[in-house]
């Protein structure tokens, strides 16, 4: 399977490949699995070194603001080495944000350190009991003199404990606003959640927070549009970070098929295997380009780029998915004990389907675009 990718384009990936495989090799992943700060630091190093930490954030800050297509590459190869850490976070999600919406002061005090790799900021948005639309933020800010007093609790945050900063997301009378709030600060509580991908997220209780009118990322009643937009750009390189992992447990299972005998024949002799491989391919090679053709819209500014980006990562997310369950078939019982790499994957590609909106969700995403259009 090769998309056609430009010679910079192709620079790029194998720089991230080499990355990867130096400082993210699969004993590491493993080692790091509920690791309360959820990275390496020599990942953290070589990914700011390279660049690929400011791939969001615009040259004026130091960053490398990469192409949306160069981004897909990237997560692609991260994807396939499942490379822990908030780097979708913080260096995609957080930093666009910050970008769309921030005051220049604000982006001059963050911007620059997450492209040189000295802060992480990362999203808090979900909520217990709410969905992923406007409508689930129940946390409430309580306008005082200067600021707002924040009480509630946030869930899945990324690496909260290493994070510099939170984007909160609360309500405000006049609809939702994001702070910047430090998870260190006075009134700010952590506990670690389990994930099914063993990947390092927090629940974050807020409790009488005080967050300053400066703190504030863009104006209250226009939280929830810049955050539905700068996510929704970004499905489309978390969507070839699907396609990457989907590809890499392909890889696995096919070379488990050609060695693996059963009743005297590699197991890919047996047609039912064999077909179920050949399905399997077919689907990442077309996950793969519904996703590079997402982040070309992006790049493009075409008009149909944010319903190719929620296409993108609901199939990716569905072939990552079918691709490891089927890996685990036919790797047989074996397949789900720790010393098995396609138990990695199959786990991870089921905490990837349900975040950052889940199927439901995007579907109505999709199915709004096109009754509207």
């Amino acid at each position: 399977m090769e998309t056609q990718l430009n010679a910079d384009q192709v620079a790029v990936r194998d720089m991230v490949r080499r990355i990867c495989a130096d400082a993210a090799p699969l004993d590491r992943v493993r080692a790091l699995e509920d690791d309360p700060v959820g990275y390496d630091p020599e990942l953290r190093k070589a990914l700011a070194e390279a660049g690929i930490l400011g791939m969001a954030v615009p040259e004026r800050f130091g960053g490398s603001a990469l192409t949306w297509t160069e981004m897909a590459v990237v997560h692609a190869e991260l994807g396939r080495a499942l490379a822990p850490g908030p780097w979708f976070a913080s260096s995609v999600l957080a930093a666009r944000l910050l970008a769309r919406t921030a005051t220049t002061d604000v982006q001059r005090a963050w911007l620059p350190g997450i492209a040189d790799g000295s802060r992480l900021v990362v999203p808090a948005w979900l909520e217990p009991g709410g969905s992923a639309r406007a409508t689930g933020i129940a946390l409430r800010g309580e306008k005082v003199p200067g600021g707002y007093r924040l009480s509630g609790l946030k869930r899945h945050v990324p690496c909260a404990s290493s994070a510099d900063r939170l984007l909160v997301l609360f309500g405000t009378d006049a609809g939702t606003a994001i702070a910047l709030v430090d998870p260190a600060g006075p009134g700010v509580d952590l506990e670690q959640a389990f994930s099914l991908a063993s990947d390092t997220q927090y629940d974050v209780r807020l409790d009488d927070v005080h967050v300053a009118d400066d703190d504030l990322v863009g104006r209250p009643g226009e939280g929830w549009s810049h955050w539905s937009a700068t996510l929704g750009e970004a499905l489309a390189p978390l969507a070839a970070y699907a396609v990457g992992g989907a590809e890499r447990a392909l890889e696995l299972t096919v070379d488990y098929a050609r060695t693996r005998e059963q009743f005297g024949k590699p197991l890919g002799a047996f047609q039912a295997l064999a077909h179920e491989l050949a399905d399997c391919a077919t689907e990442v090679s077309g996950a793969e380009l519904i996703a590079y053709r997402a982040a070309d819209a992006l790049d493009r500014g075409a008009p149909e780029a944010g319903r190719l980006a929620a296409m993108a990562k609901l199939y990716a997310c569905e072939t990552f998915r079918h691709v490891t369950r089927s890996g685990e078939q036919i790797f047989g019982g074996v397949g789900f004990t720790l010393e098995f790499d396609i138990q990695l994957y199959f786990r991870r590609a089921k905490q990837l389907e349900l975040s950052w909106w889940s199927p439901p969700e995007l579907e109505d995403r999709i199915a709004d675009d096109l009754l509207t259009a």
